[in-house]
């Protein structure tokens, strides 16, 4: 059966006009609309800095989500561990834990803008001997014993509601990433196949099974219209908005990104990467995308404004819900 999830970065750059405190109660509702619905999971991610207002705290944000909510699995994917004191990441990590009663599922990233760690007074290349450790000292933080950590003794209370402890997924896009997820972490979400192979060969030696090939990753964010080719005119500059601002830090940062930078957005909506199905059109996608991948909704991307939205949301409610739960798609 095919997943349906949501993703919030809370973007707004200045082509949106709504009001910020709206843009997250927006959010919010929509997480507990589609949790009625049979949404799966909502992801949110972290950046710092960012001019138009990247969240930079997803764990308060998930936090509110998950009081508002009962089984939607929320993913901080992905949470950027070196810019965190380990001490308090794990505090927060475990309140967070407690509230959700054991739905938030982090993915520990290291991060790649330099101007982020500049901002917390690290370099980047801090980066390897956290990522090296951080693992480690969450498993033994959450273990309910007293430990040394740097010359000092912390003891983490109180226990978590998951037990043994709240799973730690990593992600990245190195070999020196695959290998240490394989060392450490729960598991791995790599940026694409190659990386992940690595990942699998890593956990042989280590005697650990092996998961598998890697799990299908949406490729397409989604959107529904009667009329495609109007609603992709008050989008358009906001989904633009989005890629071109990821292309940018990515070449910046000389990283690799499924993110390309567009002039054009017709090239854009010609790339597939955001698509606005007319409602039939999405229930015949959906058949082809059972156990291949989930159907990723990202409403408010770039501060699309919540009204045009809920549009899209409804429309998949009425439309195309109810053939995908009568064909057990969902």
């Amino acid at each position: 059966m095919a997943d349906l999830m949501f993703r919030f970065d809370m973007r707004q750059p200045s082509l949106s006009t709504t009001p910020r405190a709206d843009m997250y109660a927006a959010a919010i509702d929509m997480c507990v609309w589609g949790e009625a619905l049979g949404f799966n999971s909502a992801h949110l991610s972290e950046h710092h800095g960012s001019e138009d207002g990247y969240c930079p705290s997803p764990l308060i944000f998930a936090s509110a989500i998950a009081s508002r909510t009962e089984r939607m699995r929320l993913f901080i994917s992905a949470l950027i561990a070196p810019l965190h004191d380990p001490v308090r990441l794990v505090e927060d990590l475990t309140v967070l834990d407690i509230i959700s009663r054991g739905r938030v599922i982090p993915i520990i990233s290291g991060g790649y803008r330099e101007e982020e760690f500049n901002a917390v007074g690290k370099p980047l290349s801090s980066r390897k001997h956290y990522m090296d450790t951080i693992i480690p000292f969450l498993k033994q933080a959450w273990s309910g014993e007293s430990f040394t950590f740097e010359g000092r003794t912390v003891t983490i209370t109180p226990p978590p509601f998951s037990q043994p402890r709240p799973m730690l997924l990593m992600g990245g896009s190195s070999r020196p990433a695959a290998r240490r997820a394989a060392e450490h972490a729960d598991f791995f979400i790599p940026s694409g196949p190659e990386i992940f192979e690595y990942y699998r060969e890593e956990l042989k030696k280590r005697n650990k099974p092996d998961p598998g090939p890697m799990p299908a990753a949406p490729s397409t964010v989604t959107f529904v219209a009667e009329d495609p080719d109007a609603y992709w005119e008050q989008i358009a500059p906001h989904v633009q908005h989005e890629t071109n601002i990821y292309a940018e830090w990515a070449e910046k940062a000389q990283v690799f990104s499924p993110y390309k930078h567009y002039d054009h957005t017709d090239d854009l909506r010609a790339s597939g990467a955001y698509k606005v199905y007319r409602p039939q059109e999405l229930v015949e996608a959906a058949r082809d995308m059972v156990k291949l991948q989930p159907i990723q909704f990202h409403p408010l991307c770039g501060g699309i404004a919540p009204e045009l939205a809920w549009q899209s949301l409804q429309l998949f409610a009425e439309t195309v819900m109810p053939t995908l739960r009568e064909e057990n798609i969902v």
